[in-house]
C-alpha cells in the first residue's frame, strides 16, 4: 500500500512538473492574462515610452510602441492608425478586430492564434505629438482611431510550418492546426514573412497570425495567399467539434458588430456593441454612433468555408487527431 502511494505521489509530481513547464512556456509569449491586456488596451490611460517608430519601413501606417500604464505595467504593441473614414485596402481595423474576436468562438485563451487586438482613439492634438500632420479619422470628430495589438515575446518567423515536427509533436501540431483552421475560415490573403510567428520554446510551440488586415475575401492580394488554404494534413478533433456546435446566429452576432463607439465632445468613446446599423457596410455611422464589423456578404463567406471544412472532414478528405 505504501509503495502504491509513493508511486502515485511520484506520478503527480511528474505531471505537475510538465504542466508547469507548459504554462511557463505559454506565458513567455503573452505574459499577462488575456482579459487584463484587453482591458488595458481598451480603457486604461497610458504613456508612450520612447517615440513610436516604424515597424517595417518609413511612413508605414504600422508602428511599434511601448506603453506604460498607471499601475506600472509596461509592454510593447503594434500600433496601426486607421485610414480616413476607418477603412482602406490593407488597412482595415474591422478585419483585424473581427479576426481576434472570431477565434474566441472556437478556441480557449491559451490556444488563441491572434494576440489581443483592440480598437482605440486618441484626441487629435495629443496624436499630433507623434504624427504632426495627422487628421481626424472621421468627420465631425477631433480624434484619431487606431488599432493596438499586443506585441508577442520570444517568437520567430523562421520555420513556422515544420512538417517533421508536426508529425512528432502533438502540442505543436494542435497549435498549427488551429491556426490553419483560422486562416482558412477568414480567407487570409497576406502570407508575407513576419505575419505568421511561432514560439521559440519547444515545450509549447504556439503558432500565431499577427496581421489579418487582408482577410475575409474582400480585397485581392499579391502578397502570397497560401495560408488561405488548408495546408496541414490533419486537424485537431476538439476544435472541429467546437466548430460543429457553433450556431449560425452566434457567428453573425459576433462578426456583425465587432466594435462600437459613441462620439462625445468630438472623441470616440468605446461602447457595448448594439444592433447592426447596416449589414451591407463594414463601417457604419448613425448619429453619434460608429460601428465596425463584417458585411453580410463577408459573413456568408465565413459560413460557406465552415460548411465546406466540415464536409471535407466528414467525407474523410481531412483527417483529425
Amino acid at each position: 500500500m505504501r509503495k502504491s502511494g509513493g508511486l502515485l505521489r511520484f506520478f503527480i509530481t511528474v505531471c505537475a512538473f510538465f504542466l508547469a513547464e507548459q504554462v511557463l512556456a505559454q506565458d513567455k509569449n503573452i505574459i499577462l492574462p488575456i482579459e487584463e491586456i484587453e482591458h488595458k488596451l481598451r480603457y486604461e490611460p497610458f504613456e508612450v515610452r520612447g517615440f513610436v517608430v516604424g515597424a517595417r519601413f518609413d511612413n508605414d501606417f504600422t508602428k511599434r510602441a511601448t506603453l506604460q500604464f498607471e499601475d506600472g505595467t509596461r509592454f510593447k504593441v503594434k500600433w496601426k492608425r486607421a485610414a480616413k473614414n476607418g477603412d482602406a485596402p490593407n488597412n482595415s481595423p474591422r478585419y483585424e478586430i473581427a479576426a481576434y474576436e472570431f477565434q474566441k468562438l472556437f478556441l480557449d485563451p491559451e490556444n488563441y492564434c491572434v494576440p489581443p487586438t483592440i480598437g482605440r482613439s486618441m484626441p487629435l492634438e495629443e496624436y499630433r505629438q507623434r504624427e504632426k500632420d495627422v487628421k481626424p479619422t472621421f468627420d465631425k470628430t477631433s480624434s484619431v482611431f487606431f488599432v493596438l495589438q499586443y506585441w508577442l515575446k520570444d517568437i520567430t518567423s523562421i520555420n513556422v510550418y515544420d512538417k517533421k515536427r508536426f508529425k512528432t509533436d502533438p502540442t505543436y501540431a494542435k497549435h498549427l492546426g488551429n491556426t490553419n483552421i483560422f486562416t482558412y475560415l477568414i480567407k487570409h490573403l497576406d502570407s508575407n514573412t513576419g505575419n505568421f510567428l511561432v514560439s521559440i520554446y519547444g515545450s509549447n510551440m504556439r503558432v500565431f497570425s499577427v496581421d489579418n488586415s487582408l482577410a475575409f475575401g474582400t480585397h485581392k492580394s499579391n502578397r502570397g495567399t497560401y495560408w488561405k488554404d488548408l495546408r496541414v494534413k490533419q486537424l485537431p478533433g476538439e476544435t472541429i467539434e467546437r466548430l460543429r456546435r457553433l450556431k449560425t446566429e452566434d457567428i453573425k452576432k459576433t462578426l456583425g458588430v465587432v466594435a462600437q463607439f459613441e462620439i462625445k465632445e468630438g472623441q470616440l468613446v468605446p461602447a457595448e456593441p448594439g444592433e447592426n446599423l447596416n449589414k451591407a457596410k463594414g463601417v457604419r455611422q448613425k448619429g453619434n454612433v460608429i460601428q465596425f464589423g463584417l458585411t453580410e456578404r463577408e459573413i456568408k463567406g465565413v459560413l460557406a468555408r465552415l460548411e465546406n471544412l466540415l464536409k471535407r472532414v466528414d467525407s474523410g478528405k481531412i483527417e483529425i487527431f
